[in-house]
């Protein structure tokens, strides 16, 4: 079972970098760093879903 920590997460990065990109390719600051922050945001929920998969690997799961 996957957490779904995980699957937001990936979207959060997937959402920050077309963010990013549509900073890059109208100039705008503001959009470019929206885009990182998601992006940075998604990568750590993603790892903590792997952490809380790993976790129900070892322990079992408890839910």
């Amino acid at each position: 079972m996957t957490d779904k920590d995980r699957i937001e997460g990936s979207g959060k990065q997937a959402k920050g970098a077309i963010k990013e990109g549509a900073g890059k390719l109208t100039g705008d600051e503001s959009l470019k760093a929206e885009g990182r922050a998601d992006k940075a945001e998604g990568k750590v929920q993603n790892a903590v879903g792997g952490a809380k998969d790993k976790a129900r690997e070892t322990f079992g799961d408890k839910d």
